[in-house]
């Protein structure tokens, strides 16, 4: 009998792998940060020298912000931090794409530009979620055209009301 005795080195910890391009994304939000700031100081303030905030402050906000989220994405990066692999969605990759839809898509959106100020967008907004819904597959041609009138009339009150923007009402002017 022989007795052997084996020595078992340790394993070598893995390494920590990096995933340096995301700090392509870190130089993008640096880049647009950098922008804004340089952008927001040649604002002035005078429309409105009562106002506490100015027109500088949301500017420098977002820009505060996007500096923040780049050195925190700097640290998760130099930490080790990969994203998440995708999955892939449920689609079969062999088939074609479907260009004909593409083109009918395309053709409603250009219908929506040429018909906007002639109509207005509450007829134009309505016949662009119907066209649309059918398009991409709904067969209620008249449920689709009922939910685009909600739709556009809502948001042309909403944009007129709450943001003070009038959209083009067209034909329906002196009626909405």
């Amino acid at each position: 009998m022989s007795d052997t005795i084996e020595t078992t080195t340790p394993a070598a910890a893995p390494e920590r792998r990096r995933d340096l391009a995301q700090f392509i994304v870190v130089a993008f939000l640096v880049v647009v940060a950098t922008i804004l700031v340089v952008d927001a100081s040649g604002l002035r303030n005078d429309f409105a020298e009562t106002d506490p905030v100015g027109p500088k402050f949301f500017p420098w906000f977002v820009a505060g912000a996007l500096y923040l989220t780049a050195a925190l994405l700097s640290i998760a990066i130099l930490h080790g931090s990969i994203p998440e692999e995708e999955g892939g969605e449920d689609i079969d990759l062999t088939q074609r794409a479907d260009w004909l839809t593409v083109a009918k898509l395309v053709a409603v959106f250009v219908f929506l530009i040429a018909t906007v100020d002639l109509l207005g967008w509450a007829i134009s907004g309505a016949l662009f979620f119907a066209g649309c819904s059918l398009t991409l597959g709904s067969r209620t041609w008249l449920r689709d055209l009922v939910i685009g009138t909600a739709l556009s009339v809502g948001s042309f009150y909403a944009f007129y009301v709450a943001l003070g923007v009038p959209l083009p009402a067209g034909i329906l002017d002196g009626i909405l």
